[in-house]
C-alpha cells in the first residue's frame, strides 16, 4: 500500500531491462574477479587448473594484472610477500586437489608471519561434494579441512549469489588485525555457469580497528613510568602496523632499551643509543631482558626464536601487546593487551610519564660490547665479511627476502635493516624455498626498486623454475645463492650432535649456466668481490643471479 506523499518511481519495463541487464557472456568466474577488483585488488597470483579455468577466463575481461608462477607453493610465497610489502590482501587463484594442497606450505608461512593472502580455490562440481567418493579428478573427501587449521578463516561457496559476499568476508578477515591468509572454495560448475547477476561494484569490507582496553593501558603506563629498569621487545606487529615511529617516541620518553625480534627487524634504528639490536640468540641479551623489572613486549608472542629457544625466564612484570589473541600470555604470564600495536603504543605515549635514566645508554653499549667480544672470539671473519658485503650492496629502501640458510640466520641477529618492512624471511614456519618466489612477489608490488633474494644451494633448488617467471615478467630481483654443496645448517647440526652428517650433501647444477639458459644474467663471485658484483646486479634492470661458493658457519649457540 502506498500513500500520496510517498514518491514511487515506475520505470517502463524497457528501461528496467536496459538498466539492469548484465553484460552478456559473464560466468561465475567474473563474479570472483569483479569482487576482487571492487575490493581494491590490482594484482593476482596463481596457477591455472582444470576446475579453476572459469576464474582465469574471467581475468581477460577484468583490469586485474595476473602474475603466474610455476608451482603453487611459489605462487603462495609471492602472494605472501606482496601482502607484506603493500599491506593489501594478495589474491591467490588455485585449482582443486593437488594444486590446492601444493599451496599449504606457503599459507602456513603467511599464517605464521601474519601476511594477508586471499586464496581462492576451486572445487569439484557441486554434485561431487560431501565426501561421496564420486571419482572426480582432483577429488578430496574434505578439501577445506586441509586448510582449516592453517588459515584464519574458511569461506565456502555453493551458488553464484554467494560469491561476492564470501570473498568480501574473506577479504575483511585477511586484513583484520592480525593479518593472515584465508581460504575461499568455489565449485567448478559454479565458476563456469552463466550468471544473471549484475556486475559487482565496490563491496564494503573495511576491517575494523583493534584498540586497546583503556584500563589495561593505564596500568601498563603506570608500570612503565615508575619502572627502575624497563626494556622493550619489538616484534613483527610493530612493522605490520607501521608503528616504528611511535615505538621510538615511547622508548625515548621512557629511556627504555629496545631489542627487535627477527620478525621486527627495522622497527627501531640499529644505531640508536637505546638499540639492543637483534641479538636474541645470545645469553648476554637474554640475561639483560630477564633483569628488566618491566618488560614491554609489542607485537610478539615471545616464541622459540624470540626467547633464545625458550630459555628466557623473565623475573619482572611482563606487559604484552599482541593482535593475535591466542598469543597473549601463551609463553609468559603478564598483562596481556589485545590490540593493534600502533593503537596501543599511541595510548601508552599519551598516558605514560616521562622518565630519565642516564645509565640506560651505557648499559646498552656494555651489552653490545659483550656480544661483540663473544662473536670475535669464534674466528668468524668470513661470515661477517659476507654479511657486510650484502649490507654495502643493498640500497637502504630495497627489500630483501631470506631463505632458511646460514647467512639468513646471521642476518636475523647481525643485519642492519635500515628501514621497516625491508627484511623478510621464512622464520615464521621455517620452510625452504621461500626467498626467490617471495622476492618476485615483492617486485610485482613495486617494480621501481630492486629486490634481493638470498638462498643456500639446497633452498635454491626449490625455486629454480621461477627463473622462467622472473624472465617472463622482467622482474628486478637479484638472487644471491650461497653454494656450500648441501644443506649447510643441517650438516652443522648433525655433525655437532652425532659426529657426522647424513643426507645433507647435494649434487647441484652449475647455477650460473642454468640461470643463463633461462636468459637471466649470472655471475660467480667471491667474498672479496661480492659487494661489487651484488651492487652491479641490483642496479641492472630485470632479474639476475649471483653465485657465491662458500662454506659458512654459525656462531656458537648459547641456549644449550
Amino acid at each position: 500500500m502506498t500513500h500520496d506523499h510517498d514518491p514511487v518511481l515506475r520505470p517502463t519495463p524497457v528501461q528496467t531491462a536496459a538498466a539492469l541487464a548484465p553484460p552478456p557472456g559473464r560466468i561465475g568466474g567474473d563474479l570472483v574477479v569483479e569482487t576482487l577488483a571492487g575490493l581494491g585488488a590490482t594484482t593476482v597470483f596463481g596457477l591455472p587448473g582444470q576446475h579453476a579455468l572459469g576464474m582465469f577466463d574471467a581475468l581477460r575481461r577484468s583490469s586485474l594484472r595476473y602474475v603466474g608462477l610455476r608451482t603453487e607453493s611459489s605462487a603462495g610465497f609471492a602472494a605472501d610477500a606482496y601482502g607484506r610489502i603493500t599491506g593489501e590482501a594478495a589474491p591467490l587463484l588455485l585449482s582443486t586437489g593437488p594444486g590446492a594442497l601444493m599451496s599449504l606450505a606457503a599459507l602456513q608461512e603467511a599464517a605464521a608471519a601474519s601476511a594477508p593472502v586471499l586464496a581462492v580455490g576451486s572445487q569439484v562440481p557441486v554434485a561431487g561434494l560431501g565426501g561421496g567418493r564420486h571419482g572426480y579428478l582432483h577429488e578430496l573427501r574434505d578439501q577445506q579441512a586441509s586448510f582449516r587449521e592453517i588459515v584464519k578463516s574458511v569461506h565456502t561457496v555453493r551458488t553464484a549469489s554467494q560469491i561476492p559476499s564470501a570473498i568480501a568476508a574473506a577479504w575483511q578477515s585477511a586484513l583484520s588485525a592480525p593479518h593472515g591468509p584465508v581460504w575461499v572454495e568455489i565449485p567448478q560448475d559454479v565458476l563456469l555457469a552463466e550468471t544473471i547477476l549484475p556486475q559487482v561494484t565496490a563491496p564494503d569490507a573495511t576491517p575494523g580497528p583493534l584498540p586497546p582496553r583503556p584500563e589495561l593501558t593505564a596500568v601498563a603506563a603506570d608500570l612503565l613510568t615508575h619502572a627502575r629498569r624497563p626494556v622493550i621487545v619489538a616484534g613483527g606487529g610493530v612493522v605490520r602496523s607501521d608503528a616504528s615511529g611511535k615505538l621510538r617516541a615511547l622508548a625515548e620518553k621512557l629511556d627504555a632499551p629496545v631489542v627487535t625480534t627477527f620478525g621486527g627487524k627495522g622497527a627501531f634504528p640499529w644505531d640508536h643509543p637505546l638499540s639492543l639490536r637483534s641479538w636474541l640468540e645470545d645469553r648476554h641479551t637474554t640475561d639483560f631482558l630477564e633483569s628488566a623489572d618491566v618488560l614491554l613486549v609489542v607485537g610478539s608472542g615471545l616464541g622459540e626464536l624470540s626467547s633464545n629457544y625458550h630459555t628466557f625466564a623473565p623475573r619482572g612484570r611482563v606487559v604484552q601487546i599482541e593482535a593475535d589473541l591466542g598469543k597473549l600470555e601463551s609463553n609468559h604470564p603478564g598483562i596481556g593487551i589485545h590490540a593493534d600495536a600502533r593503537l596501543a603504543l599511541q595510548a601508552l605515549l599519551e598516558t605514560a610519564g616521562e622518565r630519565r635514566d642516564p645509565a640506560a645508554a651505557a648499559s646498552v653499549r656494555a651489552l653490545l660490547d659483550a656480544v661483540r667480544a663473544r662473536i670475535d672470539a669464534q674466528d668468524l671473519a668470513l661470515e661477517q665479511q659476507v654479511l657486510d658485503a650484502v649490507r654495502e650492496a643493498l640500497p637502504d629502501d630495497a627489500p630483501g627476502f631470506w631463505d632458511m640458510t646460514i647467512l639468513a640466520y646471521w642476518a636475523w641477529s647481525a643485519f642492519d635493516a635500515r628501514r621497516p618492512n625491508t627484511m623478510h624471511s621464512a622464520q615464521g614456519a621455517g620452510g625452504l624455498g621461500y626467498a626467490f618466489p617471495a622476492a618476485l612477489g615483492a617486485a610485482a608490488a613495486d617494480p621501481t626498486r630492486p629486490v634481493l633474494a638470498v638462498s643456500g644451494d639446497g633452498g635454491a633448488m626449490y625455486g629454480l623454475a621461477e627463473l622462467a617467471t622472473a624472465r617472463q615478467y622482467g622482474l628486478p630481483v637479484t638472487w644471491l645463492i650461497v653454494d656450500d654443496g648441501g644443506y649447510g645448517i643441517l650438516r652443522e647440526y648433525m655433525t655437532d650432535a652425532f659426529g657426522t652428517a647424513t643426507g645433507t650433501e647435494l649434487a647441484r647444477p652449475d647455477f650460473v649456466a642454468l640461470a643463463e639458459s633461462f636468459g637471466v644474467p649470472a655471475v660467480r663471485t667471491s667474498p672479496e668481490a661480492l659487494a661489487g658484483d651484488l651492487a652491479a646486479a641490483l642496479a641492472a634492470p630485470g632479474p639476475s643471479v649471483v653465485v657465491l661458493p662458500a662454506v659458512l658457519r654459525m656462531f656458537a649457540p648459547t641456549h644449550l
